[in-house]
């Protein structure tokens, strides 16, 4: 009776922990997907995104959208947590930026409209969601952005071979306080230069000493492969980091996306990469 009973609790432990994994595998598809939606294009540049969660599924989130004036809505952000929980609210962030990018003038606005949307559910699950909003005028060049206390992207600058932080813009995250207005700042992007959107994953990677990646590691690699299109930029950039890492689990999510000006159509892709190991 005791076997039988050992026998059946073990078939029963063996089929939830197949179905968990289902499900988990399936949740992953689905992010992906998401991840990999339809982007779209513009004459003028070239743009491109990837994110690496950390786990199965990760938090991070980044997106594209069109908007009737011609320009570009770009978004990237880091939610706080790991793995399904962080997941979830990847997917409940996008479907905010989504709803408020369709009914908002700004990125400013944007985030405002983001947080009044989630700021009760963010507060609810004692979380909280940054995020960095930008607007791309392929025809002025001219990038527009406002910050929820995420970190400011790099300007990638062709004609004096620099690399500096985009001018600082004070905003809370989403989720810290309600009825936040966000403030703007907007640069020039001249032929050729680059701006670098990421997630702190990719700056506090760990090697096996301890050490983090770090920003200069970061200005360096976007230095020397410059010259290259987006999609080998990213690559570069994901390839220095593993090298760096050398197999060390990492315990937060990498995310980029780059915006390069060029004269050319945009070439613009999304790649959700496998878990890192």
């Amino acid at each position: 009776m005791f076997k039988d009973s050992l026998s059946y609790s073990t078939e029963v432990s063996t089929t939830m922990d197949k179905t968990l994994q289902r499900e988990i595998n399936l949740a992953r598809n689905i992010q992906s997907q998401l991840l990999n939606g339809k982007t779209p294009e513009f004459e003028g540049g070239q743009v491109c995104g990837s994110s690496l969660p950390a786990r199965l599924i990760g938090g991070d989130y980044y997106d594209f959208y069109p908007l009737v004036n011609g320009k570009i809505r770009l978004v990237i952000g880091d939610v706080m947590g790991k793995g399904i929980p962080a997941a979830m609210l990847m997917i409940l962030t996008r479907g905010a930026f989504r709803s408020a990018a369709e009914s908002t003038q700004s990125p400013g606005d944007t985030l405002s409209a983001i947080n009044n949307a989630i700021y009760q559910d963010l507060r609810t699950l004692k979380s909280f969601v940054t995020l960095f909003c930008a607007d791309w005028d392929p025809v002025t060049k001219i990038l527009t952005f406002a910050n929820a206390g995420h970190n400011p992207p790099l300007h990638l600058k062709k004609k004096d071979n620099s690399i500096t932080e985009f001018p600082k813009v004070k905003g809370i995250m989403i989720g810290g306080l309600p009825n936040q207005v966000y403030k703007e700042g907007s640069i020039q992007l001249d032929e050729q230069d680059t701006a670098f959107f990421y997630t702190d994953g990719i700056v506090e990677a760990i090697n096996k000493n301890g050490e983090q990646f770090k920003l200069e590691r970061l200005k360096k690699t976007l230095f020397n492969n410059n010259e290259k299109a987006v999609g080998e930029m990213e690559q570069s950039v994901m390839d220095s980091v593993n090298q760096f890492t050398d197999g060390v689990p990492q315990k937060d999510d990498i995310t980029m996306v780059l915006l390069k000006v060029g004269k050319q159509k945009s070439d613009i892709t999304s790649l959700n990469s496998p878990v890192m190991r």
